[in-house]
């Protein structure tokens, strides 16, 4: 008589493996942290290191991937870096980096939310809304335009 061999019970391969990026988080973190060392006004190392063409868009330009190291402890420092700078309230304006000024309609009563944070946080408007802006901010939490 014949034996049948049963075939090894399947196993899932998953089609994308989950892609470890630890080295590129800290090499992202290392730069950052070299130019944080050499203390630049708070404007430039954002630029060099969160802007468009800074250090972390180059990395991850992927909106998924940059989202995904938005949640990293390594984002997480970079954040608290740029915190600590923009407490030194250096500021250089520059041809490279002039000011903008926007202007954005809001309700009154979160005008005045404002307005009352930032008396309490001993800081201005602008300074309080820049560092509400520079902050990291949950995808779901961001209303998409219809």
């Amino acid at each position: 008589m014949f034996e049948t061999q049963q075939a090894p019970p399947a196993t899932h391969v998953p089609t994308h493996a989950p892609v470890d990026d630890s080295h590129k988080r800290q090499e992202v973190l290392r730069h950052a942290r070299q130019l944080f060392q050499k203390e630049p006004d708070w404007v430039s190392f954002f630029r060099d290191v969160l802007g468009i063409n800074g250090v972390v868009r180059r990395a991850y330009p992927d909106a998924g991937a940059l989202a995904e190291f938005e949640k990293s402890d390594e984002y997480l420092e970079i954040q608290v870096m740029l915190a600590k700078l923009r407490e030194n309230g250096r500021t250089q304006v520059t041809e490279q980096e002039p000011t903008r000024v926007i202007t954005v309609r809001m309700p009154k009563s979160l005008h005045e939310s404002l307005r009352v944070e930032a008396h309490e946080r001993h800081t201005s408007m602008n300074k309080l809304c820049i560092s509400k802006l520079v902050q990291m901010i949950d995808d779901g939490l961001v209303p998409n335009e219809v």
